[in-house]
């Protein structure tokens, strides 16, 4: 088993927003230092406990400042964004990181960020989009196609290339066809899990599910790994638990 480290972070609502990064980012060198493998930062626009809106940007400044450990977003909630902006961000952000750098991707799960980008949860519509926006990207960094790509949740045009300017679509990822992507699961068989099975993807289970959801999430991954004829690895897949740390157990115990 390997050490790893998810932060989505949690601050109290009224902190210094300047001292509650400067804190995470030591946090994270700190997990460097004790030889922790990776950890992963999480994506938020509304929720004030959880106040990192972009996780690329901090990760950026985090890879000055570590030497081994790998770094992920944990999640790119693709509800959120332009699939086109995203495919040159994280092109951008793995070349930075020399490819220490794993892409985690999700749909969302935050009621003030559905609200903010015209989402309604019921309907499910923000994992299609998720879907169909992974896949975009995917495309766009094996062959960028001009033309014009509309969808529902966007509209861009990829131009076509121009050789007198050296206009091109042309940023594409350090680590090659792409970074290693981890994909979030938090309901009950988890449809996105079975995604991550049936290509390959790593399987990550954050911490606040029951033990009975967390076993079905293994079986979504074996699910879908079925249907594409594929062996699912268990020992890729990251499962986040809260740990609480104090100088003794008892004290552990008593305060948590």
């Amino acid at each position: 088993m390997k050490l790893g480290y998810f932060t989505m972070p949690l601050h109290p609502p009224g902190s210094d927003i300047t001292k509650t990064l400067d804190d995470d980012l030591e946090q994270i060198i700190t997990l460097d230092n004790l030889g922790y493998s990776e950890a992963w930062i999480g994506e938020h626009f509304t929720a004030e406990w959880e106040n990192i809106p972009s996780p690329d940007l901090f990760i950026a400044k985090a890879i000055g400042f570590t030497k081994n450990i790998i770094l992920g977003t944990g999640v790119t909630c693709l509800p959120n964004h332009n699939p086109f902006m995203v495919a040159h961000r994280i092109a951008q952000l793995d070349h930075m990181a020399h490819g220490r750098f794993h892409w985690g991707i999700g749909s969302g799960g935050f009621p003030g960020d559905f609200e903010v980008f015209g989402f309604d949860p019921k309907t499910g519509e923000h994992r299609d989009m998720s879907k169909d926006s992974l896949d975009l990207i995917l495309q766009l960094w094996d062959n960028p196609k001009p033309g014009l790509y509309k969808h529902k949740y966007w509209e861009f045009t990829v131009p076509e290339p121009d050789e007198s300017i050296s206009l091109r679509f042309h940023m594409k990822p350090f680590q090659q066809p792409h970074p290693p992507i981890g994909v979030a699961g938090v309901s009950h068989k988890s449809d996105t899990l079975i995604m991550a099975g049936e290509r390959g993807y790593i399987p990550m289970s954050i911490s606040i599910v029951p033990t009975p959801v967390l076993t079905s999430h293994w079986e979504s991954v074996e699910e879908g790994a079925r249907k594409a004829d594929r062996k699912a690895n268990r020992s890729e897949w990251r499962i986040a638990r809260i740990v609480y740390v104090a100088e003794t157990t008892k004290q552990a115990r008593s305060e948590a």
